[in-house]
């Protein structure tokens, strides 16, 4: 149980940090804004709470799944990558997000789903 925990926390770790160093570069590089309205601090203590969420499902699912995802780590990030990158698509269509957004969004994904699959596969996998 320790090592799901453990996990857990990675995970949240990657899952926050990566976009913050993804938008960032795509702020500067594309010109992205921040969120009308909301503070910077009020934007990442929100984001940071969505992000435990997304993190213990992550975790939780290839845990009770591990004898059929034990080693197929990048197939795993690949399922939760098709995923985000349709809701992605949703929120650039839909009002206050833009592509730019979009594919900043799916760029960190790209990053850091397998990296997030890969930690979990080596601290909860079957050894």
């Amino acid at each position: 149980m320790t090592n799901v925990i453990l996990s857990i926390v990675f995970v949240l770790a990657i899952i926050y940090l990566v976009p913050i160093f993804v938008y960032g570069l795509a702020s500067v590089v594309a010109g992205l804004k921040t969120t009308e309205g909301a503070s910077p601090a009020q934007f990442l203590i929100g984001v940071f709470v969505s992000k435990i969420g997304t993190a213990i499902a992550f975790v939780l699912l290839f845990y009770f799944a591990r004898n059929s995802l034990s080693g197929q780590w990048l197939l795993y990030a690949f399922v939760w990558w098709l995923l985000f990158v349709f809701g992605e698509i949703g929120q650039a269509i839909g009002p206050n997000y833009t592509w730019k957004e979009a594919i900043a969004g799916v760029l960190a994904e790209t990053l850091y789903l397998p990296l997030s699959a890969y930690v979990t596969n080596w601290l909860i996998g079957l050894k």
